[in-house]
């Protein structure tokens, strides 16, 4: 396997089988990531914490897409890799580990609607340290969103606001 080639991917994946794919997957020898949050979900006799995917229906896992992408395409739970058409799109590492730091910080992390546009902020204190993302005000709340441009998905975490400062590289507004 080429080691350049290796590229983190989108794998698309069945409703509710994306940790069973993400542990094929891993049990197969492949890198995958499946970012979760932890969600209370209410029934009429009882209510549960759950860990919910940050990005339903979607998994990522590090691969060589010309070295057989049999054993992953024929794993339980995969339906397929995310491209254009049969050419699948890598997923730039700092995505990754923005998702991952996040992750990581131990801050309430949501699924957020995609944004396109918005003032670009870098965290300079804080347990997200060194990430960029967009600065969106919530319920009177501040958060900072990470996106991941393939899936057209978002997650959002509330921050202090004197942990950020503006960027000097804007996202456009869409027309």
């Amino acid at each position: 396997m080429n080691s350049e080639l290796v590229q983190w991917y989108a794998l698309r994946v069945q409703s509710r089988l994306g940790s069973i794919a993400s542990a094929a997957l891993r049990g197969k020898g492949y890198e995958e990531f499946l970012p979760v949050y932890s969600s209370l979900r209410r029934w009429s006799d009882r209510v549960k914490q759950l860990d919910v995917p940050l990005f339903p229906g979607y998994l990522f896992c590090k691969l060589d897409p010309t070295d057989r992408l049999i054993p992953v395409l024929t794993t339980p739970g995969v339906i397929g890799i995310v491209g254009a058409g049969k050419t699948p799109i890598p997923i730039a590492d700092d995505e990754i580990e923005s998702v991952r730091a996040v992750l990581r910080s131990g801050l309430a992390a949501r699924p957020w609607p995609f944004l396109d546009a918005g003032s670009r902020i870098y965290i300079e204190r804080g347990p997200l340290t060194g990430l960029e993302g967009i600065i969106i005000n919530a319920n009177k709340t501040d958060r900072l969103v990470v996106s991941v441009a393939l899936l057209q998905r978002s997650i959002a975490v509330q921050i202090d606001r004197n942990w950020a400062r503006a960027t000097s590289t804007p996202i456009c507004a869409a027309s």
